[in-house]
């Protein structure tokens, strides 16, 4: 296979593979991925999984931890932190590394984005600021800490005066009609392919998506934007009617790639690539 190397006599680098193979997620199935690409790693290097819950105990023999489909850290939140700062504090090598800007620190980038003027959608955090925003009949309200829809509700404007959203813990976007939304997916700065989802009412339903010029620069944007040294982002933008793309999310933690969606060829590139960064992590 393309994506297999040879490693002679030659020390194979340890990974510890963190991701939960039991987490449950509408329209994809987590485990499958991980167990296709650990089977794909293993052929490379000497690969260990665990649950974030139960690495602690195995991080100082990993020569680079890989954080992958892990689910939504809000149920681990604590966890999560003392992992994130045993990283900081011990040096430890991660894939991706942990100075990401956006989903890494949960939602508050896409008012840093907003501010900047980037193609984003527009969001306040504060029904004081919903002047900002364009006319919409419904709001989308999303929690800062959010993950996988989950918090997330469609409001009219009388209905956010009867919710409690002060504090700064809510995120307030306008509904937005599109067409489709679509995902860039790039290791480091690379593009590796982009998928949408022809029927927007079925966001899992994906098909490979040919990306144009003005395609790859709006995702690269972003890219450019964050501060990931080495690691998986996926871009995730929808098609308004106006033909213009908006940003939705950044996922620079554990994004999932649905990658047992793409055809072989692209699957064995990603590999291969995947492969070649972690050996140069």
């Amino acid at each position: 296979m393309p994506y297999k190397r040879q490693t002679g006599n030659m020390k194979r680098k340890r990974i510890l593979y963190l991701t939960d193979l039991s987490y449950q997620a509408k329209g994809r199935v987590y485990c499958e991925e991980d167990i296709f690409i650990t089977g794909k790693l293993k052929e490379s290097f000497d690969v260990v999984l665990c649950h974030p819950g139960c690495a602690e105990g195995f991080e100082d023999a990993a020569d680079l931890i890989v954080f992958r489909n892990t689910g939504s850290v809000i149920g681990y939140k604590e966890t999560y932190k003392s992992f994130v700062n045993r990283v900081k504090q011990k040096g430890l090598r991660t894939f991706n590394t942990f100075t990401g800007k956006a989903d890494m620190k949960g939602k508050e980038y896409l008012l840093d984005l907003t501010a900047e003027n980037y193609p984003v959608i527009p969001t306040v955090d504060s029904v004081g600021c919903l002047d900002m925003l364009p006319e919409t009949k419904r709001f989308v309200v999303k929690p800062k800490d959010g993950a996988d829809s989950i918090g997330l509700e469609f409001l009219t404007k009388e209905e956010l005066a009867t919710r409690d959203l002060s504090g700064g813990r809510f995120l307030i976007q306008p509904e937005i009609d599109f067409d489709y939304e679509v995902s860039f997916y790039f290791i480091n700065d690379k593009l590796e392919y982009a998928l949408y989802a022809p029927d927007k009412t079925k966001r899992w339903e994906l098909k490979q998506y040919n990306c144009s010029a003005e395609d790859i620069s709006f995702a690269k944007k972003f890219i450019d934007w964050n501060t990931i040294d080495k690691g998986i982002q996926r871009v995730d933008a929808c098609r308004a009617k106006d033909d213009r793309l908006l940003l939705v999310e950044l996922e620079d933690l554990n994004p999932y790639l649905s990658l047992l969606e793409v055809d072989e060829k692209t699957r064995d590139c990603f590999m291969t690539d995947f492969i070649n960064a972690i050996d140069n992590a």
